[in-house]
C-alpha cells in the first residue's frame, strides 16, 4: 500500500489490514492484538467509550501500559480496531429476495449492532480509513442494489442514505451514558411548556401520541427506501 495517502492513519491501516510485523524486540509476546482489542470492546460495552484507555486495558491483563504499546500505538488506533471487531462479518443476504428486502435486512442488522455496542455510534462519527469488516458491510449493501439499474455512484449514495437513517434513529434508541432519546423528548417537552408559543409545530408533534403500530425506525427507513424505489423505477423506465 502507498503509505503517504493514509497520513496519520497509517498505523491504523497497517494494523487493520495486517501490514504490520510482530514486535521483534523484548521478550516473546504473551498477548495478542485480538485479545487486547476484545478487552477494549468489553470495557466500552459496559462503561462507554470514554472509559477505554491504554492503562485500563493493560490492567485487564495485569500488564503495564507500556507493554500494550508493543501492539497498539495509542487509543486512536485502538478505537479503529474496536470498530472493525465490533462490526464483525456482515450478514449473508438472501440474493433471491428483492433489493428492498435485502437492504431493509442490512439496515436492521446495522441498527442491532449499534444497540449491542452503543459506543460504536460515537466511534464511527468521523471520516476515517475503514477496516476490512466495515468495507465488507458496504460491499454487501451495494450488492443488494446491483440489479436495480442504478449507477455505481447512485448505489453508493443510496447505501449511505440508508446508513444515515440508521445512525439517526440509533441516537434515540441505543443505551448510552449520555442523554437518551426518551430523556431528550422529556426535556424538550418541558421546554415547550414554557416556550412552545415560538415553536407551534414542534409542540404539536411532541404532544401527539405515537401510533402503537408505527415503529419510528421502520417508518423512517421506509421513507428512505421509498425514495430509492422511485429512482429504481425511473431507471427501469429509462431502459
Amino acid at each position: 500500500m502507498t503509505r503517504s495517502v493514509f497520513g496519520d492513519q497509517r498505523r491504523s491501516v497497517e494494523l487493520l489490514w495486517g501490514a504490520t510485523e510482530r514486535p521483534r524486540r523484548g521478550p516473546k509476546p504473551v498477548l495478542s492484538l485480538e485479545r487486547i482489542v476484545g478487552a477494549a470492546v468489553a470495557i466500552a460495552d459496559v462503561h462507554g467509550l470514554d472509559a477505554v484507555s491504554m492503562e485500563r486495558v493493560a490492567k485487564e491483563f495485569g500488564f503495564t501500559t507500556m507493554s500494550l504499546y508493543r501492539y497498539v500505538p495509542g487509543k486512536a488506533e485502538l478505537i479503529d480496531l474496536m470498530i472493525d471487531l465490533g462490526l464483525g462479518e456482515p450478514p449473508a443476504l438472501d440474493a433471491s429476495r428483492a433489493w428492498r428486502s435485502q437492504l431493509e435486512d442490512w439496515a436492521r442488522r446495522l441498527h442491532s449492532i449499534f444497540n449491542e455496542h452503543p459506543w460504536a455510534l460515537a466511534a464511527t462519527g468521523r471520516l476515517r480509513v475503514m477496516g476490512p469488516n466495515e468495507l465488507k458491510w458496504l460491499e454487501v449493501g451495494l450488492h443488494a442494489l446491483s440489479g436495480t439499474g442504478l449507477t455505481a455512484s447512485e448505489r453508493r449514495a443510496a447505501c449511505l442514505a440508508v446508513l444515515g437513517q440508521v445512525r439517526s434513529m440509533a441516537q434515540f434508541s441505543v443505551n448510552t451514558s449520555r442523554l437518551t432519546g426518551e430523556q431528550w423528548e422529556r426535556a424538550t417537552r418541558a421546554l415547550m411548556k414554557e416556550h412552545g408559543g415560538a415553536y407551534p409545530e414542534l409542540s404539536r408533534a411532541l404532544a401527539a401520541k405515537p401510533s402503537s403500530r408505527r415503529d419510528p425506525f421502520r417508518f423512517g427507513l421506509r421513507c428512505v427506501l421509498d425514495g430509492i424505489g422511485l429512482l429504481v423505477a425511473r431507471r427501469s423506465g429509462d431502459r
